[in-house]
């Protein structure tokens, strides 16, 4: 904020403002202090003078960081897989840094020193958090950064766009291995991930107070986007779910995510499934639907997609299908 007053013959105007450095000049006409006031109050709400040093020396990334973790990500859905990445990440020497010296070159040679053990998808998946935490330490808790470190920072990651679908045999292959499985919740979760087109993280948090049978519903309460959504059931969904809502109460499958990850490995490895994913199972299911005939707003409203674009990212049609109804119409 600006003040101005009279020394001696002239017109001294100073300007103090948290997380910048202190600004002050002296003027002959108190108008021309007071034009030079306002310049400086806009520069210092479009964030271009300069930042206050000893406030950022005071602190360090890992500061940041822990803090992030702990306020931030705690209240995430993905909380649990951010809290370990963002504790191996206080590992590194950079969390070290004050913020008064840390610059996108500490972050590129961090990235450059990764890249050699991981892949750049995941190296961008474990600096997104790191991304977002600057946003939120300069907007919301008041840190007197002028821009983001991460925000000029280069890392080209390959398209994650999949179009993988079973193949043949290979569903019967999964259900032989499931079976297989000590564990006797892994054959019907995936069962009803290809029934309903359900994430994996929707699929184990059911619960028995979600589904009615008599209607043919099922109510999505905490999704990816936020947005519940209540979904109709196929007639092999609610054979699958039936089966498992007699005399029980409450979560339908007690497992952790990380015993059914680990679980799915195996499985895969033992159905030789080579680069098929759980998550594949989803793209199976929409794809299917379309296929079954239903318009781009029934499969969302299973889907839970609100945008249209990212719809038809899950959407492959088999191209042996597409043969058959070409050939339909010509014959």
């Amino acid at each position: 904020m600006a003040s101005i007053r009279k020394h001696r013959d002239k017109w001294q105007v100073r300007i103090r403002r948290a997380g910048l450095q202190p600004l002050s000049k002296s003027f002959s006409l108190r108008k021309d202090g007071a034009e030079w006031a306002r310049q400086m109050e806009v520069k210092a709400d479009r964030a271009e003078l300069p930042t206050d040093l000893k406030a950022l020396q005071r602190i360090t990334l890992a500061d940041l960081v822990v803090r992030y973790r702990d306020t931030v990500s705690v209240k995430k859905r993905g909380y649990e897989n951010e809290r370990i990445s963002l504790t191996a990440f206080l590992h590194h020497p950079i969390c070290s840094k004050r913020l008064s010296d840390l610059r996108t070159e500490d972050f590129a040679a961090y990235r450059d020193q990764m890249l050699q053990t991981v892949k750049p998808t995941s190296l961008k998946r474990y600096l997104d958090p790191i991304h977002n935490l600057f946003e939120v330490a300069r907007h919301e808790w008041g840190v007197p950064l002028r821009d983001n470190p991460l925000g000029r920072l280069k890392l080209k990651a390959p398209s994650q766009r999949r179009e993988r679908r079973l193949l043949s045999g290979e569903w019967e292959r999964i259900l032989e291995a499931a079976r297989l499985c000590r564990n006797p919740w892994i054959e019907p979760i995936i069962r009803l991930a290809l029934a309903t087109g359900m994430r994996r993280g929707e699929v184990l948090a059911l619960e028995d107070n979600q589904i009615d049978l008599e209607r043919r519903s099922l109510l999505i309460r905490k999704t990816k986007n936020g947005h519940a959504r209540t979904i109709p059931l196929t007639v092999e969904a609610v054979r699958i779910l039936g089966q498992l809502l007699r005399g029980r109460l409450g979560p339908l499958f007690p497992i952790t995510r990380n015993a059914f990850r680990l679980a799915w490995e195996r499985l895969r490895e033992r159905a030789d499934l080579g680069d098929f994913h759980f998550h594949d199972l989803r793209h199976e299911a929409i794809s299917r639907f379309f296929e079954l005939g239903l318009n781009p707003p029934e499969v969302a409203l299973i889907s839970g997609h609100r945008d249209m674009r990212q719809l038809f990212r899950y959407t492959h049609p088999l191209r042996e299908g597409i043969i058959d109804k070409m050939d339909r119409s010509t014959s």
